[in-house]
């Protein structure tokens, strides 16, 4: 068994609780449509919206493909994250990959990320520290709207979907009790609204759980781990043949995408290299993560 593997069957066998602790190598961010990003100092997430000065951050999708295909589906790839793990792996194979270079805002070391549920919580920082929320004001402009989001949502779609936005809508309404649901509220009611193939009702149940739970005593940065990053030719265009090392099939047909996760941002705050990256799981039982 992989270390890979081994790390997941330990994550999946542990209920809600921090059980890993990992770092933050590096961090980047660009404010332009480009496959690379810039590394960073650090960065600024924003609740609800994303990385600040970054082109991916707001409540819509910003992926321009799926822009074309649908610009009112809701941003839940606010945040990209790949463990460094990855780049030493794809090294052995003669890919020169470094921090920002497959486009990603963190990068990770000593985390599976590919193998946390949907719904995971990463903080960043150490316990008990302030996370320099002095970006929270930026993030207003989802706020607002947490008490209206659940009877929007539980309207929204039919089908299995009109079952998921039930699910977020009382979830979010959970969320909104507790007095920490404002800057998200506003992207779930967006999912809500969203077609149900293409709002991510899944997803949008575990990020309104993660709302419903988080500790509002722990200030620290945060992000909700949403989903797989699903890999495409792009990354050929930056490594001639690279494409097969992020996305191939298991040894029973399964689609495998190594290429990182995202996710939206529940806390304010600064990250840093060097900081201290928690996983808080959900309770059991674990989704796992699904292409976003």
């Amino acid at each position: 068994m992989g270390t890979w593997s081994r790390q997941r069957a330990r994550l999946v066998l542990t209920d809600c609780m921090e059980s890993e602790h990992g770092t933050v190598t590096s961090v980047s961010c660009v404010d332009t449509y480009a496959f690379t990003k810039p590394v960073r100092e650090q960065i600024h997430l924003i609740a609800g919206i994303g990385v600040k000065g970054d082109v991916h951050a707001g409540l819509y999708v910003k992926h321009r493909g799926r822009v074309r295909n649908d610009p009112t589906q809701p941003n839940f790839r606010q945040v990209h994250l790949i463990q460094r793990e990855l780049f030493d792996q794809v090294g052995e194979k003669g890919y020169d990959v470094e921090a920002g270079d497959l486009g990603e805002n963190v990068t990770t070391s000593g985390i599976d990320l590919l193998a946390l549920p949907r719904g995971t919580i990463l903080r960043f920082g150490p316990p008990g520290s302030r996370g320099a929320n002095e970006v929270t004001d930026a993030g207003a402009v989802a706020d607002g709207n947490s008490a209206e989001a659940a009877p929007k949502a539980a309207a929204a779609a039919g089908g299995e979907g009109a079952e998921a936005a039930g699910e977020t809508a009382a979830a979010t309404s959970r969320a909104t009790r507790t007095g920490a649901g404002g800057p998200l509220a506003a992207v779930l009611e967006v999912a809500a609204a969203a077609e149900p193939d293409r709002g991510n009702p899944g997803a949008a149940v575990a990020i309104a759980a993660a709302v419903a739970r988080d500790r509002p005593d722990d200030p620290r940065p945060a992000v909700v781990v949403a989903g797989l990053r699903n890999p495409c030719g792009q990354i050929n265009g930056f490594r001639d043949g690279l494409l097969k090392e992020v996305l191939g099939k298991d040894e029973r047909g399964g689609v495998v995408r190594k290429a990182g996760v995202m996710g939206v941002v529940l806390r304010s705050g600064v990250v840093r290299p060097g900081d201290v990256v928690t996983v808080e799981l959900p309770p059991l039982p674990h989704a796992p993560l699904e292409a976003i």
